[in-house]
C-alpha cells in the first residue's frame, strides 16, 4: 500500500478539472481519489488469486519411480532409506504377509499419505455459490474409492481426542501455484508394505505442484513415534482429459481357516525370511535394517566397507 499512498500526490494535481474542463469540487476531488484508491486495493488483493492453478480433473499415475515398492510390494525385510528407530524395526521384523489374509485387514485402505503410490486420482473443486470463494480441495483414489477432502477456507485443526481415520484431517494454503497441504488426525497406517509402520501420531506435509498437464506429489512425513528424521515421498501424475475412475468393490472373504483369535505374526529373532533380500542383492544387513542414516547417498561408501551376507550352508550331499 506504500505505493499506493505515495501516489496520491502524482495524480492529485490532474483531477483540478474534469474532461469537460470544469473545475472540480473538493468533494468530487475527493471522491474521485477514494475511488481510484480502492480500484488499486482491489487490484493488489486479487494478484495473490491469480497465482493459483487449478488442479481439477483425472490425474494418472506413473509407475516409473520405486516402481517394486508401489505394485508387486517391497521385499520383506528391506527397511533401507526409511528413517525407523528400533521400535518400528521391531514391529517390522515381526510382521507376518499372511496378515492381510484375515478378512479384517483384506478391505483396509491405504492411509491418505501412503496412496499417492497407486493408480489414478481425481480432483475437483467446492466452491461458495455466492461468493465463488474456494471452500475445498476433495480427492478421490481409485483403490479402494477413498475420497479426502481438503479444507481451503482457513477452518482450524480439530483438537487432538477428535476422530483418527485413514484419510485425516487435512487443511491446505497457496505458496504460489503450490498447493500446500497439512494432515493430522491419521489412524496408524504404514510407510512401506513389509511391516513398516507410520504412527498416529504423524503429522503430514503435502506439496501439489503442477507444470501443465504434470503433476507432482511430494509428501512429507513427521512421525515422533517411529522416525527419527521427516520420510520423503514423491509421485509423479500426467493429466488424463478422457481419464474416468472405476469403481472398486472390495468385499472381505474367509481365505484361510484358522483358529478364532489367531493373528498371523512372527515372534522377535524368529523370523526365517529376513535374511533372503540381503542374499540376493549382496546387501550387509546392517543397511537392510534401515535407519535415517541409510536415506543419504554418502552411506553406500560405508556400505562398501561391510561385510557381505554369507551364502548359506549347501545341504549335505548336495554338489
Amino acid at each position: 500500500m506504500a505505493q499506493v499512498y505515495g501516489a496520491e500526490s502524482s495524480f492529485s494535481d490532474g483531477l483540478e478539472t474534469d474532461p469537460t474542463g470544469c473545475k472540480l469540487s473538493i468533494y468530487q476531488k475527493t471522491q474521485m481519489k477514494t475511488i481510484l484508491l480502492l480500484t488499486a486495493l482491489l487490484v493488489s488483493l486479487q494478484a495473490p488469486l491469480w497465482a493459483q492453478v487449478n488442479l481439477s480433473g483425472v490425474w494418472s499415475a506413473r509407475l516409473d519411480e520405486d516402481f517394486p515398492d508401489r505394485l508387486a510390494g517391497p521385499e520383506l525385510g528391506d527397511y533401507g532409506g526409511l528413517p525407523i528407530n528400533d521400535a518400528d524395526r521391531l514391529r517390522a521384523t515381526s510382521w507376518n504377509a499372511s496378515l492381510i489374509t484375515l478378512p479384517e485387514y483384506q478391505c483396509r485402505v491405504h492411509p491418505s499419505d501412503y496412496a499417492a503410490s497407486f493408480a489414478d486420482i481425481r480432483m475437483w473443486e467446492e466452491r461458495d455459490r455466492a461468493s465463488q470463494d474456494l471452500i475445498a480441495i476433495h480427492l478421490h483414489h481409485f483403490a479402494w474409492a477413498t475420497e479426502r477432502t481438503i479444507w481451503m477456507d482457513g477452518r482450524p485443526h480439530p483438537p487432538d481426542y477428535a476422530l483418527h481415520t485413514a484419510m485425516g484431517f487435512s487443511t491446505g494454503k497457496w505458496d504460489g501455484d503450490i498447493l500446500t497441504v497439512t494432515t493430522t488426525h491419521l489412524k496408524e497406517g504404514w510407510a512401506r508394505r513389509n511391516g513398516i509402520a507410520r504412527s498416529d501420531r504423524a503429522t503430514v506435509t503435502e506439496h501439489f505442484i503442477r507444470h501443465g498437464d504434470d503433476l507432482t506429489w511430494v509428501i512429507v512425513v513427521n512421525d515422533p513415534v517411529y522416525f527419527t528424521e521427516p520420510l520423503f515421498r514423491s509421485r509423479d501424475y500426467v493429466f488424463n482429459a478422457t481419464g474416468q475412475i472405476a469403481p472398486y468393490p472390495c468385499e472381505s472373504v474367509t481365505e484361510i481357516i484358522r483358529p478364532k483369535g489367531q493373528i498371523p505374526h512372527h515372534l522377535p529373532g524368529t523370523n526365517p525370511f529376513l535374511g533372503e533380500y540381503q542374499m540376493n542383492h549382496g546387501i550387509p544387513e546392517q543397511a537392510a535394517m534401515g535407519g535415517a542414516e541409510t536415506m543419504y547417498p554418502e552411506y553406500k561408501r560405508k556400505i562398501a566397507t561391510m561385510p557381505k551376507p554369507a551364502a548359506p550352508a549347501k545341504p549335505a550331499g548336495a554338489r
